[in-house]
């Protein structure tokens, strides 16, 4: 519902922000790592945002970037994980170390957050492979508008991200959207 907020920094309370839209200040939840990249009170900030909406709460969690909020996104689908542990593994490491944590199936990593104990850290393992391995370490916006497009039209027909990246790397970095589909469906096909 609320995917991104820009406003003025209006208060600071870890792991909480106040941001001032246009008169109206929201409160939002956001790991360390983005807390620490915050600018300074009365200044500009744009955060990405998820929104939550339980029983007895809606909550806003924020992120300085897009491959942040993917991971969170991935680990609140983990049976067991809430969007506070979540919070807490985004905290303790950055998204590439989760991603590499995951890549290598390193437990041990993963058991130095706070509240992560032996068995989340391999549920998280588990879940996780192949969906945030090191992809997501990767950063998203090195693709050109029309690689973006072009997996985001693989995975809407069913393709995993993986297979969607795999099909990309073989096209021309200078292909069109509706050319590099049919290429890349072409490869997929094989």
């Amino acid at each position: 519902m609320i995917g991104r907020l820009q406003g003025t920094l209006a208060g600071k309370n870890p792991p909480q922000v106040l941001i001032d839209c246009h008169g109206v200040g929201y409160d939002v939840d956001v790991p360390m790592s983005t807390f620490y990249n915050l600018p300074g009170l009365g200044e500009a900030v744009t955060l990405l945002t998820h929104f939550v909406v339980r029983e007895d709460a809606q909550i806003l969690y924020g992120f300085a970037t897009a491959p942040e909020r993917e991971a969170f996104r991935q680990l609140i689908k983990i049976s067991g994980v809430g969007p506070r542990t979540a919070l807490s593994v985004l905290s303790g490491m950055s998204v590439g170390e989760l991603s590499q944590a995951i890549t290598a199936q390193e437990a041990g990593r993963l058991v130095k957050v706070p509240g992560i104990g032996k068995k989340t850290a391999e549920r998280l393992l588990l879940e996780l492979k192949g969906k945030l391995g090191a992809d997501l370490g990767a950063p998203l916006h090195a693709a050109s508008d029309a690689q973006a497009d072009i997996q985001q039209a693989l995975v809407a027909l069913g393709y995993s991200d993986k297979e969607a990246a795999l099909a990309l790397k073989a096209l021309p970095k200078d292909v069109g959207v509706s050319e590099g589909i049919k290429l890349a469906l072409k490869a997929l096909a094989k």
